[in-house]
């Protein structure tokens, strides 16, 4: 199997890790500077979780390991094949704890790492929407006035909690998907469907 495999740098790199080496498969030892790295037949490159749908949609990685929120900020043009079933979290809509309700107004701001799928999810609703787009510490912008409420993603809700804020409603459920380059699913079908059977949950 000679595979090239973009994985996230970030929240789900422990968890790719743990999948890969519990059924059998290599997996890069520890955290190192380098990003691609070549082990057994597979090639691994380490990238930010935002890029994992690019490098496997323009065909660089044949798959890739990425986050269901990030699928759906990215709409990139890529099989999904699996879902892995780690990094369980929730994209959800929260503002200040007791504060007005975003939902009801007309326009609402919202601060956000996921501009695609907040924008869509309140013009859904009929409610035009300002989306600031943040890097990160969403959860600082309702409380210094930047914005009404957030979309982020949530796991154990702590951090809204010690941020004075609560969740006000779910807009989609993610956990770490294997994802699959359209023209490699063809044109490599033995060794992408070896890998799909070692990692099917």
């Amino acid at each position: 199997m000679s595979l090239t495999v973009a994985l996230s740098k970030g929240k789900l790199l422990a968890g790719s890790e743990a999948l890969f080496r519990r059924v059998g498969l290599p997996f890069p030892e520890g955290e190192g500077r380098r990003l691609v790295v070549e082990m057994d037949g597979l090639r691994f490159l380490f990238v930010k979780d935002m890029d994992v749908p690019t490098y496997v949609e323009y065909g660089v990685a044949d798959c890739g390991v990425a986050g269901r929120d990030v699928l759906l900020e990215m709409a990139s043009d890529v099989y999904e094949p699996l879902d892995l079933g780690f990094g369980r979290c929730r994209l959800v809509v929260a503002r200040p704890r007791g504060g007005p309700d975003p939902l009801g107004a007309s326009t609402v701001r919202v601060a956000t790492k996921y501009p695609r799928v907040a924008s869509a999810h309140f013009l859904a609703r009929g409610q035009s929407v300002e989306v600031v787009k943040l890097a990160g510490s969403v959860e600082l912008a309702p409380g210094l006035g930047l914005a009404d409420c957030i979309v982020d993603v949530v796991e154990t809700g702590r951090t809204l909690e010690e941020n004075g804020l609560e969740t006000v409603e779910e807009v989609a459920s993610s956990s770490a998907r294997l994802i699959v380059n359209r023209a490699s699913y063809h044109a490599r079908r033995a060794d992408v469907a070896k890998l799909l059977e070692s990692l099917a949950p």
